[in-house]
């Protein structure tokens, strides 16, 4: 994503995130607050270094993660990104692919304060699983409204 043509904080954070590896996470949490929040499917966690163990724990569990930014809106102290994180598992090596979004607040000094992402662990991952894919892929069939034809 070019850099170029967006807020100078979301400039920064795009290309923190994309160029995300274990000895650049602590570049990105200069990024946020001391105090910031961030929230996902599966993390609750206040505070720089409770976001930062998330990560880590990113890099230990997965192989190769990477985001790329696709899309971005900031207006205000409010930033949108939409986003795909990419990795493998080393049980099975197969890649796997995450679409998402975050909704970022600034403060003042252009930090990140709030950190939100959106994605549907359903779809983008429980469906994916030998077992319980089938179970999610047959639910979702059933309460899916049916379509016109």
């Amino acid at each position: 994503m070019s850099a170029l043509s967006l807020d100078p904080r979301t400039a920064r954070l795009v290309q923190a995130y994309e160029a995300l590896s274990p000895t650049t996470l602590p570049a990105l949490m200069q990024l946020y607050g001391e105090a910031a929040s961030f929230k996902d499917p599966f993390n609750e966690v206040r505070g720089r270094a409770a976001i930062q163990r998330i990560f880590a724990h990113m890099f230990e569990v997965l192989v190769a993660p990477r985001f790329t930014v696709l899309h971005t809106v900031t207006e205000a102290d409010m930033a949108f990104l939409s986003w795909d994180f990419e990795f493998r598992r080393e049980a099975d090596g197969k890649t796997w692919h995450v679409h998402g979004a975050s909704c970022i607040r600034y403060g003042a000094q252009g930090q990140v304060l709030e950190h939100r992402d959106y994605w549907d662990a359903a779809e983008e991952l429980y469906e994916k699983l030998p077992l319980i894919g089938r179970l999610m892929r047959w639910l979702r069939g059933r309460l899916a409204t049916p379509a016109q034809g």
